[in-house]
C-alpha cells in the first residue's frame, strides 16, 4: 500500500472513531443524530447501489425488495419469536442474500432496462405477496418489539459500523481480481467472457453481496422506524432516494455514494416543508447535476483536479 493510501485509511480510521465517540459524548443533539443515522443508512444503499451499477453494469431498480424484505423479517424473530435485535439483523442478511441468489437464477440472464425493469415488478410482486400474508399481519403491518430496544445513539453507531464496513468490502473487492472482473463484465460483457471471465457468476456474486449488506441495512432502518408496512417497506421512493444519491455523489467513485447520501439527506430535510414538491425539486436537481457535472461531484472534482480519493486500481490477472 502506497503513502497515498495510507494516509487516506488513516484518515478515514480518525474520522470514523470521532463519529463513533461522539453519541457517547451527548455533544449531539437528536435531531442531528437523526440525520446523521440517514446519513450513514443511505451512505451503505448507495455503496451497495453503486457496486452494482456503477461497477458491475447492474442496473436495479429493485433495492427496495431488499430493505422490504430485511424489515420484515427482523420484526418476525423480534416480535414473533422473541429473539436478540442482532440475531434479527443477522437473519435479514442471510434472508435478503437468499433472495438475491435465487433472483440471480432468473434474472442475471438478462440486461440494461430489461435487468432493471424486472427487478422493480419482483419487487411489486413481494409487496403483493406480503399484502396477502397472514403471518406478517397482512397490509396491517408489525410493530418491532426489542427488548432492551437500541437507543438511537446506539442505532447510529450499528449503522455507522454497517457503513464502514461495507465501504471497506467494496474497496477489498475492487482491488482484486474481482473487481477487475466486474469492470470488464460493466464495460463489454461478450469481451469479458471470451477473455475468461465468468460472467453469471460475477453478476451473483454482486448481487448476492449488495442484497445481503442491504438486507442488513433495511433490518436497522426499520429497528429505528418502529414498525413495517408493506407500502412503505417495498416503496420505489427507496430506490429513488438511493440512486439520487449516487448520481449526486459520482458513480463508480469511492466517495460519491458518502457525499452524495450527505447531500440527498440534507435536501431532503430541508425540502420536508414542501411536502407536495420535494420529489419534483429532488428531480430538477438531479437533472441539472446530470447535465452539468454528468459524473457528480466527485467525478467532476477528481476530473478537474486530477486526483482520486481511495483508488481502485486493479492488479492485472497475472
Amino acid at each position: 500500500m502506497s503513502r497515498r493510501m495510507k494516509t487516506e485509511y488513516g484518515v478515514f480510521a480518525v474520522v470514523l472513531a470521532v463519529l463513533f465517540v461522539l453519541p457517547l459524548t451527548g455533544a449531539a443533539s437528536d435531531n442531528a443524530m437523526r440525520i446523521a443515522f440517514n446519513i450513514a443508512l443511505y451512505a451503505v444503499f448507495a455503496q451497495m447501489w453503486n457496486l452494482m451499477c456503477g461497477y458491475a453494469g447492474l442496473l436495479s431498480l429493485g433495492q427496495q425488495m431488499f430493505i422490504g424484505v430485511s424489515g420484515y423479517a427482523t420484526a418476525v424473530v423480534c416480535t414473533s419469536y422473541g429473539m436478540p435485535f442482532v440475531l434479527g439483523l443477522l437473519v435479514s442478511g442471510v434472508v435478503s442474500a437468499l433472495l438475491a441468489l435465487f433472483l440471480s437464477v432468473l434474472l442475471l440472464r438478462m440486461r440494461g432496462l430489461y435487468f432493471a425493469i424486472a427487478t422493480w415488478i419482483v419487487s411489486e410482486m413481494i409487496k403483493i405477496l406480503f399484502t396477502g400474508w397472514k403471518l406478517v399481519n397482512y397490509a396491517g403491518g408489525m410493530t418491532i418489539r426489542v427488548t432492551p430496544y437500541p437507543t438511537l445513539s446506539q442505532q447510529f453507531m450499528l449503522i455507522l459500523a454497517l457503513a464502514a464496513a461495507s465501504f471497506l468490502l467494496v474497496q477489498a473487492m475492487l482491488r482484486s481480481k474481482i473487481g477487475l472482473g466486474l469492470a470488464a463484465m460493466r464495460d463489454d460483457p461478450d469481451a469479458a467472457a471470451g477473455l475468461g471471465v465468468n460472467i453469471f457468476k460475477m453478476k451473483t456474486l454482486c448481487f448476492t453481496v449488495c442484497g445481503f449488506v442491504t438486507g442488513i441495512g433495511g433490518s436497522i432502518a426499520y429497528l429505528n422506524r418502529l414498525s413495517v408496512f408493506p407500502n412503505g417497506a417495498f416503496a420505489i421512493d427507496w430506490t429513488i432516494a438511493i440512486v439520487f444519491a449516487v448520481i449526486i455523489g459520482g458513480t463508480s467513485t469511492a466517495t460519491g455514494p458518502i457525499v452524495g447520501a450527505f447531500v440527498y439527506v440534507l435536501l431532503f430535510n430541508f425540502l420536508s416543508r414542501y411536502a407536495g414538491y420535494s420529489n419534483i425539486i429532488l428531480g430538477v436537481i438531479a437533472i441539472a447535476v446530470i447535465v452539468v457535472a454528468p459524473k457528480g461531484i466527485m467525478g467532476t472534482l477528481q476530473n478537474r483536479f486530477k486526483f482520486e480519493l481511495f483508488s481502485s486500481t486493479r492488479p492485472s490477472l497475472d
